[in-house]
């Protein structure tokens, strides 16, 4: 084999007067001049400058340097130039010889290895007119050597839409700066968009001008896109799951790979995963007949397509089809237009780097009926967590000509299995949030009680979709004597514990009210309730606080015939009161521990407010959250409450658009009350000596009292219960002994005096002289009870008002 030739050497002859007389073959191959065109011409017309060639041999005893030699197409050539002297018997000159050889020349060997390079080279002038490119550049290109050398390359190739390279190749030989880039663009004759890496670099003269800009590229598509894979898979991990509901869940994994995976993404989700309920089982599809699924959300890259959320549509999946058959084995299915071809040059262009990935069995199906949807590809992935089908997803390209990969598919699969789990966990979540909602909202009133002591307006609104629901609550407890018991507090924690902690709590409150005991004491029965509770629901083995362990509560009773407010709070806020006139008025008290401490006292405080005063009890939910304090938020809920002129209902829908943010983190509970004071005209009251003859004059009383408020159809009634009451207090009471009767929606009597001593029902004996006496209140009238005092007790009795009464329930 006939060894490579070196860079070719120019040997030339010059006569004294300077006129070429001999020329070598190696001069032509150098510098492009044939033997006729250079003999007997000026040697200076090879120089670009005259003096290089009289300074390198002027002085006639030779020399060497590197020159610009005249190229016959007019470009330079940097060349290491010697000069010999001829000289003759008497040493007397008569010419040099002159040899150049390229400045810096590669052996042709290394020339070679640039033009096999498999790297894109490319050397072009400032105005990018191409010097020079090896053939892979022409492959990537399309065009031979000869097309391009001297051509512009935006001229040559203006429908490129790489502005990028171009910009930056001229930005290099402006400023003499390297660069390096990255780029992506359809090369000429390729179907595939490639990534290629490039790196530009000034070429210099020997003045340090830049004459040339040099680059080289290799397309590192393999790379490229594995690292988008990356991003994508990073881009999930972050964006999928970040919400707990399932089609805002559904929506991120339709939105997640559009546009840098695929150009659609569809998103079917069974009725059942949507409502929270548990997905069907594969038994439950029927053998012939199609699976019926709701399109959850999609996305396109070409229009806004996402599915904002309640607006599922329904979608049917036959049995035969694509995604039927994803659903009923649990194997992901890729459909391709068209045969990508045999090895590794279609996964990312013509010649380039292998798909790493391998295919599984079965994989890709090539299926052309897709290409009459526009669609280059697809794959449809079932959505499985935790062995449950949930729906199925299915990826489309329809605006890009590059085929799916077995690292597509992996990447398909990965999103599926991570959004099925949170898709999964959103509906397990909704689920509960559901049931803990609902068992709320039963155990909180349905409706308020009716009463003449205040009038009364509430709200609750739960925390946002993505909080589990809470144990805040609030309740109306219609109290003896015409007084009314408005309670609000907040168990500690979420979900099912915090509802059915709500829930014991509120009954235990309900039952505590019933006994009519002071806001103070029944905190602390309360209190001790939520210590027992504790201990009894605690693991043997491990310890699991209650929810209502740590929980607030205000217990508040207004008398509306004294206008008297007494309040006592366990850990909770105070309430927020607000005259007629408009003043704010601060509440002097200090709240006791939180329930479940046990072993300090709760102090209770009493008011006397004007009718028509506001009252205001909420939990913390409404006054702090992440922007806001508790003490700010008192005081902005303070502000709206100064303008309460309009009803209680407009005022709490106010109250709730103003405090509460658009996302909530807790949940919020709202009792507004304003105060009514009872007619003086409708309250009797007389102090009843102890002494049996009073008997008859108590009655009296009683009966003109009634007939004089227009009710003597009671009148039998109500001297009979009197007669009994106060025959008891004086029998087995203590002095003073007071004889009230109230005219409110019901006719109420009330018999007080000293005794601690509470009297019960017992069944009396054939032959008993007494013990009848409660036995005949009870069944006379709608109820009876004992109310314990710091003074002593009072028995109470309530009758009906007949119809037609004004005040009389309808």
């Amino acid at each position: 084999m006939a060894a490579e030739q070196d860079a070719p050497t120019a040997a030339l002859v010059v006569d004294p007067d300077g006129t070429v007389s001999g020329w070598s073959e190696g001069g032509r191959l150098l510098l492009g001049w044939t033997a006729e065109e250079t003999v007997g011409r000026p040697v200076s017309d090879l120089f670009h400058r005259p003096s290089d060639f009289l300074e390198s041999h002027g002085t006639g005893s030779g020399g060497a340097g590197v020159v610009p030699l005249r190229h016959r197409d007019g470009s330079t050539v940097d060349a290491v130039l010697a000069t010999h002297p001829l000289r003759g018997p008497d040493g007397r000159v008569l010419g040099h010889v002159v040899t150049a050889q390229p400045w810096g020349r590669r052996p042709v060997i290394a020339d070679r290895a640039f033009e096999q390079c498999p790297f894109a080279l490319g050397v072009y002038d400032p105005e990018l007119r191409f010097l020079w490119v090896n053939a892979s550049a022409c492959r990537v290109m399309a065009h031979s050597e000869e097309q391009v050398l001297g051509e512009k390359y935006r001229e040559l190739f203006p429908e490129l839409d790489d502005m990028a390279y171009t910009n930056q190749l001229a930005e290099v030989a402006r400023t003499g700066e390297p660069a390096r880039l990255i780029t992506v663009f359809r090369p000429l004759g390729s179907n595939y968009a490639n990534a290629w890496a490039t790196s530009m670099w000034p070429v210099r003269d020997a003045e340090g001008r830049v004459r040339a800009v040099a680059n080289w590229g290799f397309d590192m598509s393999a790379e490229y896109w594995a690292r988008q894979r990356l991003l994508i898979l990073n881009e999930a991990g972050g964006g999928i799951g970040r919400t707990l509901d399932v089609i805002g869940t559904a929506q991120e994994l339709a939105r997640t790979p559009v546009p840098g995976f695929a150009d659609f993404v569809s998103v079917d989700l069974f009725d059942e995963v949507l409502r929270g309920e548990e997905p069907p089982s594969a038994a439950a599809f029927s053998p012939g007949g199609s699976i019926e699924l709701s399109r959850a959300a999609q996305c396109s890259a070409t229009q806004e397509a996402d599915r904002a959320s309640g607006s599922a549509t329904p979608v049917s999946h036959a049995r035969g089809s694509v995604a039927a058959r994803a659903m009923t084995t649990g194997v992901s299915t890729v459909e391709l237009a068209a045969d990508p071809g045999q090895g590794g040059e279609w996964a990312f262009g013509p010649g380039l780097a292998a798909d790493p990935a391998h295919w599984p069995p079965g994989a890709p199906s090539v299926d052309a009926s897709i290409a009459a949807d526009g669609l280059t590809g697809r794959i449809t992935v079932p959505l499985r967590a935790r062995g449950a089908l949930l729906g199925v997803v299915a990826f489309s390209r329809r605006d890009r000509p590059e085929a799916f990969t077995a690292d597509d598919l992996i990447l398909a699969e990965e999103l599926a299995t991570k959004a099925a789990v949170a898709i999964d966990n959103a509906r397990r979540y909704s689920r509960e949030r559901t049931t803990a909602l609902t068992l709320q909202r039963s155990l909180l009133p349905q409706g308020l009680p009716s009463q003449e002591a205040v009038e009364v307006a509430s709200r609750y609104l739960p925390g946002g979709a993505e909080v589990e629901v809470g144990g805040d609550w609030f309740d109306v407890v219609p109290l003896s004597g015409a007084r009314v018991a408005l309670v609000v507090g907040d168990v500690v924690g979420h979900g099912l514990h915090a509802a059915a902690g709500m829930g014991r709590l509120r009954t235990a409150v309900r039952t505590l009210a019933d006994v009519d005991l002071p806001p103070d004491e029944l905190l602390t029965h309360l209190d001790d309730l939520v210590l027992h509770l504790g201990s009894d629901l605690r693991p043997a083995d491990a310890f699991q606080p209650t929810g209502e362990s740590g929980a607030t509560c205000l217990y508040t009773v207004y008398d509306p015939v004294s206008r008297r407010f007494t309040l006592a709070s366990a850990g909770h806020p105070l309430p927020l009161i607000v005259f007629p006139d408009g003043t704010r008025t601060p509440v002097h008290a200090q709240p006791g521990p939180p329930l479940g401490i046990g072993g300090l006292p709760f102090e209770a405080t009493e008011l006397e407010l004007p009718e028509g005063s506001l009252l205001a009890l909420y939990t913390d939910g409404l006054v702090e959250n992440r922007e806001r304090e508790v003490d700010q938020g008192i005081v902005e809920l303070q502000r709206v409450l100064s303008h309460s002129a309009g009803s209680l209902e407009a005022l709490c829908d106010t109250v709730m658009d103003v405090m509460l943010p658009e996302r909530r983190t807790d949940d919020a509970a709202l009792l507004l009350a304003r105060t009514r004071a009872l007619d003086p005209h409708h309250v009797a009251d007389w102090e009843v000596e102890p002494d049996p003859a009073q008997v008859p004059r108590a009655r009296n009383f009683a009966v003109d009292q009634v007939d004089a408020w227009g009710l003597e159809e009671v009148s039998f009634v109500t001297e009979l219960v009197v007669s009994e009451l106060v025959t008891n207090a004086i029998r087995y009471g203590e002095p003073p002994i007071r004889l009230r009767l109230i005219r409110d929606t019901s006719l109420i009597c009330e018999v007080s005096d000293a005794s601690n001593t509470a009297p019960h029902l017992r069944r009396a004996r054939i032959f008993d002289e007494g013990g009848r006496g409660l036995l005949l209140v009870a069944q006379l009238t709608q109820g009876w009870g004992t109310r314990h005092t710091t003074y002593g007790k009072t028995i109470w009795c309530r009758q009906a008002l007949p119809h037609g009464v004004p005040g009389a329930p309808v």
